[in-house]
């Protein structure tokens, strides 16, 4: 019997109290990095998203120095996205917070439909 009491003696674990600062300090950093993740990945949907604005103005622009048009001038989806090579976009491109892509006329910057929200804009 008294061996049985010896070993449990020298048994080594955590106590709760342990355990509690454990996951206390877990807690804590799990406040601190997880507001700083969601902002990291707000800043990155802005960017990718300016920069899908980017390509979007710049084939707009080719398009109608090829084509010859004025400041002005209507354009499409159609005209830019045009199946296999011969388009100045591969594909229509998409915002990766959700947002839908507004072409606009030759002379004026594409809009983002988060622009008033996440600023979303060129």
């Amino acid at each position: 019997m008294k061996a049985i009491r010896n070993l449990r003696k020298n048994e080594k674990g955590f106590t709760l109290i342990e355990i509690m600062i454990v996951v206390l300090i877990i807690g804590i950093l799990l406040a601190i990095a997880v507001p700083n993740f969601v902002k990291a990945r707000q800043t990155s949907q802005t960017k990718s998203c300016i920069g899908n604005l980017k390509q979007i103005d710049a084939a707009k622009e080719q398009y109608a120095m090829d084509n010859k048009l004025d400041q002005g001038a209507a354009c499409a989806w159609a005209q830019l996205v045009v199946a296999g090579n011969a388009g100045y976009l591969k594909s229509q491109p998409s915002c990766p917070a959700g947002g839908t892509y507004t072409v606009n006329t030759i002379g004026t910057d594409p809009t983002c439909s988060l622009a008033a929200t996440d600023g979303h804009t060129l």
